[in-house]
């Protein structure tokens, strides 16, 4: 499998949004349409260096459709310009031995390919230097290892990423049903298939005053917390003031709320309660958690 996350079911989804037959596809990026069908029906892979027309095809940035599984090494940045081995080779007039042994991490390029070879790749001489070293297995203190996905942070990361974990045998819901799912959720018109698509792609990162309620839609779709598609510094807030809550439960100041009664404040009960969750949680032990 490419290094790059590569789902058959969204390249499906994304075609049939194009009113593209598979043939058609095919044709587009030099294959058949029976090559097409096995790609989506997860019989087999693309190579790498289709993936770049696949997603042009679909009108799809390639960060979004297949999303990056770590640091590119050397096979990565070629396969990102779209470059086979021997098309590579090609233009940096040599043979595909040295590029083969390079990214198998066997022996380094000679100096002279490098800066050819940054230029075919439409890299900069460090970024493709970098690459190398990722091909003989040297990565920087703060790149995560291949195969751990980088942390999603803004809402169009969040959304390509609850779609490509989908559940394997359940296909990704689509842009229109997301958009329909939001608008039952806030029981009006908020949002349409197309600016399901912007915010999913990052051409728009925002809805405007309706943010709440289709961040909320967000939420019920995927079945995680509505937290987790938050802005993170509104997301940490949150979690800030819980801890601060839980702090004062455990130095009893919460203790004060019950003496303006249940309207404003929590009942004896519900403070007992908390607080000894509060203690559970500093003692590391769960009230009736026997396990």
């Amino acid at each position: 499998m490419p290094p790059r996350l590569f789902d058959g079911r969204r390249v499906r989804a994304a075609r049939r949004g194009k009113d593209l037959t598979q043939k058609q596809l095919g044709a587009a990026v030099g294959v058949t349409g029976t090559a097409v069908a096995r790609w989506e029906g997860g019989e087999d892979f693309p190579p790498g260096e289709k993936l770049p027309a696949l997603a042009a095809v679909l009108g799809e940035p390639i960060d979004v459709l297949f999303p990056r599984d770590g640091v590119p090494d050397l096979a990565d940045l070629r396969c990102d310009a779209g470059l086979s081995q021997r098309e590579a080779a090609e233009a940096i007039g040599a043979s595909r031995v040295p590029l083969s042994n390079a990214e198998r991490g066997k022996r380094k390029l000679n100096d002279a390919y490098i800066e050819p070879l940054a230029k075919a790749y439409k890299a900069s001489t460090e970024e493709l230097l970098a690459a190398q070293e990722r091909s003989f297995g040297n990565l920087a203190p703060d790149e995560p290892p291949a195969g751990q996905w980088p942390i999603p942070r803004t809402l169009a990361e969040k959304i390509t990423y609850m779609m490509t974990t989908y559940p394997p045998g359940n296909q990704p819901p689509q842009d229109a049903e997301i958009a329909q799912a939001i608008n039952t959720k806030a029981g009006q018109d908020l949002v349409t298939a197309d600016v399901v698509r912007a915010l999913r792609t990052g051409a728009q990162t925002v809805v405007g005053p309706q943010d709440p309620a289709v961040l909320e839609g967000l939420a019920e779709v995927f079945s995680v917390p509505v937290m987790y598609f938050q802005p993170n510094e509104q997301a940490a807030r949150q979690i800030t003031e819980v801890a601060e809550l839980l702090k004062a439960i455990n130095d009893r100041k919460i203790l004060a709320l019950a003496a303006r009664g249940n309207e404003d404040g929590l009942s004896p009960d519900m403070i007992s309660v908390v607080a000894n969750l509060a203690a559970g949680i500093r003692t590391g032990t769960i009230p009736g958690d026997d396990r």
